[in-house]
């Protein structure tokens, strides 16, 4: 059912980095985004693989971890993505208003798809672009919109409801456990 892929579909942040995500695996998920709805059918998306230490070493400097977790600079080795997926808009399609609309709906796709794999993703939008596009030689017609992180996820992400407060800021505990607080449902329909 799918309530039950978007339950388990959460943002994890650290992997099992010996666990190989391959190059058909990725192209897989991909394929879920390509057959999914596009804004004005423009299909204005294209993606980097990658899933060799080599190219995931060339991308990892360049991405940001979990700005609510102040004390944590992101995944250690070991504990980092066996794969990413670099999520790019081009300017020559005349849609740079619906690229995020479409990167939203593929990328969405693409998580359900991992998790469907036993896999796991995070949608990475703090990205190093000008650095991150000279070292992956990305021409100027395509902008970097997101860095997806994939892999076997290696911690464990609850979700809890909004407390008192109202704060919405996710959170680990003492044991390692990500929380991440969400509204009711009661208090997101307004009519």
């Amino acid at each position: 059912m799918i309530k039950d892929l978007v339950l388990k579909n959460r943002s994890y942040r650290r992997f099992y980095e010996d666990v190989p995500v391959d190059w058909s695996t990725l192209r897989e998920l991909v394929d879920l985004a390509r057959l999914s709805a596009s804004a004005a059918n423009k299909q204005p998306l294209q993606y980097i693989l990658s899933c060799t230490r080599e190219r995931n070493a060339v991308i990892f400097p360049n991405i940001g971890w979990a700005a609510y977790l102040k004390d944590w600079s992101g995944p250690q080795e070991g504990e980092r993505p066996s794969a990413y997926i670099v999520v790019l808009g081009d300017k020559d399609k005349d849609v740079a208003a619906n690229f995020n609309v479409d990167a939203g709906i593929g990328l969405q796709s693409i998580l359900l798809g991992a998790v469907e794999k036993g896999l796991g993703g995070c949608i990475i939008a703090t990205v190093n672009k000008p650095a991150l596009k000279q070292a992956l030689n990305i021409p100027d017609r395509l902008e970097i919109l997101f860095v997806l992180a994939i892999g076997k996820p290696k911690e464990k992400v609850v979700i809890d409801p909004v407390g008192p407060d109202g704060d919405i800021k996710y959170w680990r505990d003492a044991d390692g456990t990500h929380h991440v607080p969400k509204r009711s449902l009661d208090d997101l329909i307004i009519g």
